[in-house]
């Protein structure tokens, strides 16, 4: 299928949520998941957070993941299969800025480096509110790319690549920084906020985590680097990888908010 702009693999995802396990965690403790309750994944993609949800929801409670992608629901509908919970496990295709469930039907609901790809994500955040019983909780958490930085001597360079990727490989670069009002703006109440930190210090682990390659192809098309300078960024991460002095770093917001 055609995929949309800043599309990541299910690999990625996996590689990804290894480094953000604590992260995680951190969510769904601030869903307040209790045993016997209905709660939603928005942009479960192949099930990564709906099955430890699932084992904190029980067998008597529901959790429920959607997303854009068929492949992605058919990927998660595989994993609940393998880990036996298709009974109180579903996944379904859905647009997430119009989600086709009854309002206040969820106990909690959450979001996680979904926002910033969807072409309205103020709408996509009223939607979870919507489906969020009253005192439920919803959560989401938000990279903001603009915090990106690599340790180089190229430092023009890296500073034109990352807004390159804030602007140009993802639709909302600057989503984490945009959580806080826009629950605020939802009305939601006891809103906590925290920081997710990211950092890496291998040079190949970093081109893939980091998506480098998008970063730099999207920079040579739009003129804001050349070739040469491509050359010299590329030579100098080499290097530091040589030296053993290799880093790379980033931030994530996770805002958490109860519904009136």
């Amino acid at each position: 299928m055609t995929q949309s702009k800043g599309y990541v693999d299910p690999q990625y995802l996996a590689a990804v949520a290894e480094r953000l396990k604590e992260a995680k965690e951190r969510s769904y403790s601030l869903m307040h998941v209790q045993t016997g309750q209905r709660v939603l994944d928005v942009g479960c993609g192949p099930g990564t957070d709906t099955l430890p949800l699932a084992h904190l929801v029980g067998s008597t409670g529901e959790v429920v993941g959607v997303d854009t992608d068929a492949d992605m629901i058919a990927q998660a509908n595989l994993s609940a299969a393998s880990a036996g919970v298709t009974s109180w496990v579903t996944h379904q295709q859905a647009d997430t800025m119009a989600l086709p469930f009854e309002t206040a039907s969820f106990d909690a609901c959450r979001c996680e480096r979904m926002l910033q790809h969807v072409m309205h994500p103020d709408q996509a955040v009223s939607e979870m509110v919507r489906v969020t019983k009253p005192d439920g909780w919803v959560v989401a958490g938000e990279p903001d790319w603009g915090t990106h930085s690599i340790s180089t001597s190229e430092v023009d360079i890296e500073r034109r690549l990352a807004r390159v990727h804030a602007e140009r490989c993802i639709r909302n670069g600057y989503i984490g920084r945009q959580l806080y009002s826009m629950f605020t703006q939802q009305q939601l109440r006891e809103i906590s906020v925290s920081l997710v930190t990211l950092f890496l210090t291998q040079y190949a682990v970093a081109r893939n985590l980091f998506l480098l390659d998008c970063r730099e192809r999207e920079a040579v098309v739009a003129g804001l680097v050349t070739e040469d300078d491509l050359q010299r960024w590329r030579a100098s991460l080499e290097q530091a990888e040589a030296d053993g002095v290799f880093f790379g770093s980033m931030c994530g917001v996770m805002v958490a908010g109860r519904r009136r």
